[in-house]
């Protein structure tokens, strides 16, 4: 049963980092590219990680890909903001479609109202 579920979460995985890479190819700007990043293939590589888990238990490769989960959980939005943050402070362009830049506005000193 537990290798079933742990197949079952590796096509899970595998499918969101196929998305997540298909968005990096097919998203207009560095911006969005890294929402389609950031949010796809870290849920993907956690699917596939809670699937390792499953599969072999909590053995010491169980045990090692929960630490590499729980690293991937902090790191990977922690770097796509931190790029995201300098592509922004570089004067990287939005697309031309985009409707707002709060950043900008937050730079010039303008309050933001919602």
């Amino acid at each position: 049963m537990n290798e079933t579920i742990g197949i079952v979460f590796f096509g899970i995985g595998i499918a969101f980092n196929f998305f997540g890479c298909l968005g990096l190819l097919r998203l207009p700007d560095i911006y969005n590219r890294l929402q389609a990043g950031t949010k796809c293939v870290t849920f993907g590589t956690i699917f596939m990680l809670l699937g390792v888990l499953v599969y072999v238990g909590f053995t010491s490769m169980g045990v090692k890909a929960l630490l590499c989960l729980a690293f991937i959980l902090v790191t990977s939005p922690t770097a796509a903001h931190a790029i995201s943050r300098g592509a922004h402070h570089s004067r990287v362009k939005l697309w031309k479609k985009s409707i707002v830049d709060i950043y900008e506005k937050d730079r010039r000193g303008e309050a933001s109202r919602t």
